[in-house]
């Protein structure tokens, strides 16, 4: 099959024939019909965090399953799905007390799902490695979506909606009548404006240095916008809350000035969830007393704590009542071997997502 390899970090991906294994046990293959462009993926191309190279990125996907490993169940071929990341063996600790999200059982994403025609081991990357024609994943990160659902909204349910709505509904279980504040409005921020909506907060107060990006966070739910540069912030956002401060603040960029920030936005007894992920290395100052006289909680949310087959299902729904919007978070679409033209467009920071349709 064709696959966009990695062969160097910072380069240009390459359109390249490699070998994908057949399904083990447990596994799918998946026909990729569409896959999204995430801004962890730019972060794994650009070397930001551990991989090995060559790599195949990509784990935004969508498309029909192509084939069934021994013991799987619940699928069949020819299902539409979404793919995720979220790999999950269902026997450790986490699994079985309802956190797949959190697997702890390892994977070694070099174990030769890909290979070149040479023989070299391609890595998996994200373990999922969807930026090609076809995937193949555990059962455990795939959830079955319906037939009418578009491919490349379905994509983007794998990450971007889970990510943010997840970090508001599962992760900081936000109540109704609670005030939020979401730093940053790009694809992830939305979303998790989309989930405050859906929560029922009060007050959402979307903070971003872009115009255009606090224009578009009006359309996915923010009552408020406050420019991130602007003289007062924490004033602004004081008296958009009666004095009170927020009840939840999500960071949902990878600056450190932004999580720097947060604390100060959110009331006592509030919490500020860690959604973006900056570089390895890039630190934080906390300074203790502060956190433990304002008893506030700074909690880390990984995928939005989702439960794929629980979740994607969920949204999906939601999509149908008119309550979450999919289509007005596509940017634009690419075919495959446009892929570093997308990717390019990403880096702008501009996009919402944009995607790539394989048979286009």
């Amino acid at each position: 099959m064709k696959a966009a390899v990695c062969r160097a970090f910072g380069e240009k991906l390459t359109i390249e024939e490699v070998a994908l294994r057949a399904p083990g046990p447990g596994e799918v293959q998946v026909t990729v019909e569409a896959v999204a462009i995430c801004h962890s993926d730019i972060g794994f191309l650009d070397g930001l965090w551990a991989s090995q190279l060559p790599a195949v990125y990509g784990h935004e996907a969508a498309g029909r399953i192509a084939a069934l490993g021994d013991g799987v169940q619940g699928l069949a071929v020819g299902d539409a799905v979404v793919v995720s990341m979220i790999r999950a063996c269902g026997q450790c600790r986490a699994c079985r007390t309802g956190k797949p999200f959190l697997c702890a059982t390892g994977y070694n994403r070099g174990n030769g799902v890909l290979s070149l025609p040479d023989g070299t081991v391609v890595e998996q990357g994200l373990s999922t490695a969807g930026f090609a024609e076809a995937c193949v994943v555990h059962a455990s990160q795939v959830a079955k979506v319906p037939d009418d659902l578009p491919m490349q909204l379905g994509a983007l349910l794998a990450c971007g909606v889970i990510t943010g709505t997840g970090a508001v509904i599962n992760t900081a279980q936000v109540a109704p009548g609670d005030n939020v504040v979401v730093i940053g409005a790009g694809g992830v921020g939305l979303n998790a404006l989309q989930g405050a909506k859906l929560a029922g907060a009060n007050k959402i107060i979307a903070i971003d240095l872009a115009e255009e990006k606090l224009a578009a966070a009006l359309e996915f739910g923010a009552t408020d916008t406050l420019r991130a540069d602007m003289k007062g912030l924490r004033r602004a956002v004081m008296g958009l809350t009666d004095g009170y401060g927020a009840d939840h603040v999500f960071v949902a960029v990878g600056a450190i000035a932004a999580y720097a920030q947060a604390p100060s936005l959110a009331c006592k007894g509030g919490q500020v969830v860690m959604v973006g992920m900056p570089p390895s290395g890039a630190k934080m100052e906390v300074e203790p007393v502060i956190v433990a006289a304002t008893a506030q909680t700074l909690k880390g949310s990984f995928m939005g704590a989702t439960v794929v087959q629980r979740d994607i299902p969920y949204l999906v729904e939601m999509w149908r009542q008119g309550r979450l919007k999919l289509e007005e978070l596509v940017t634009q679409t690419y075919a495959f071997d446009q892929i570093n033209e997308a990717i390019a467009d990403a880096r702008q920071g501009h996009v919402r997502r944009n995607v790539i349709l394989m048979d286009r």
